[in-house]
């Protein structure tokens, strides 16, 4: 009866075991005979999770054993089981480690996983951007695109997948080149001037009808006449002007003499000429005579 609840208990105990190394077979998974010992084995594969002891042995259940606590491996022959890594700085902890799995880490928002593992992170490339070695993001280089999230740029297509299609964009830096079918040309529809017809348009200018020509005709006459009148009058003015001028003045010019001096002084005369343009001649010759 002691030795039932011993072998209960031993049983318990290695079921928790397996739970703690979650689920994972221990021991050697695969070995075959040793040919340089009798009855020995040699292991050429271990239970995922399992690290080797040693390469050959009467049990196989003990050529291997489990990784301990914070330590994994994903080889199937290793003799040592690597430390789980920490998620640190930009890295934040998505899954526990395990004898068969590292730590998973995953980055923070707006930042993206620089590898596989996720073992460092980078800034999060959009679409017309491309990744870098220096862990950052450029813009995609002349002649090529990137219409995805955090990828490299890829050269622009030559032509169309369609034949029959022809290229209307000639592509940027986050998208391709675009094809479409070609548009047919437009055709305007044939109408019958009889069934349709024209209805004037309010905003085009309309023509001038015969009545308009003909109060412009007599408005244009009267001004020809107007003007004519005005130029032969101010004619006319001008010719009595100039007749006047030439006709000597009949009046006698009076010269008085202060001094009572029978004979004109020669100033006295200019003084005189100065005064009156005109001079009759017979008065001329009495003024020099007295």
């Amino acid at each position: 009866m002691a030795g039932f609840f011993w072998m209960l208990g031993l049983t318990l105990l290695a079921q928790g075991f397996l739970r703690t190394l979650g689920d994972i077979g221990v021991g050697c998974k695969k070995w075959v005979p040793d040919t340089e010992v009798k009855g020995f084995v040699k292991c050429v594969e271990c239970h995922p999770g399992n690290r080797l002891v040693k390469p050959s042995g009467p049990n196989p259940q003990k050529l291997c054993t489990p990784c301990e606590n914070g330590t994994y491996t994903h080889q199937s022959l290793g003799f040592k089981c690597p430390s789980c890594i920490q998620c640190v700085g930009a890295l934040v902890h998505f899954k526990d480690c395990t004898p068969k799995s590292n730590t998973q880490c995953k980055c923070k928002e707006g930042l993206r996983c620089g590898d596989a593992e996720c073992t460092f992170c980078t800034d999060e490339c959009g679409k017309g951007e491309e990744p870098t070695k220096k862990r950052d993001c450029r813009p995609c280089p002349k002649g090529t695109f990137n219409d995805q999230i955090h990828q490299n740029c890829k050269a622009f297509s030559t032509r169309c997948p369609d034949p029959t299609h022809i290229i209307v964009f000639q592509g940027n830096a986050s998208s391709d080149i675009i094809c479409e079918l070609p548009q047919p040309p437009t055709t305007l529809p044939v109408t019958n001037p009889e069934n349709n017809p024209v209805k004037p348009d309010g905003n085009k200018e309309q023509p001038w009808p015969m009545e308009s020509f003909a109060v412009i005709g007599v408005l244009m006459m009267c001004l020809i006449v107007f003007i004519v009148l005005v130029s032969a009058l101010i004619h006319c003015n001008g010719k009595k002007e100039k007749i006047q001028r030439r006709t000597p003045s009949k009046t006698p010019i009076v010269i008085s003499n202060p001094s009572g001096n029978d004979h004109l002084s020669l100033n006295h005369f200019k003084e005189v000429m100065s005064k009156h343009r005109v001079l009759t001649l017979p008065y001329f010759f009495h003024l020099l005579l007295r």
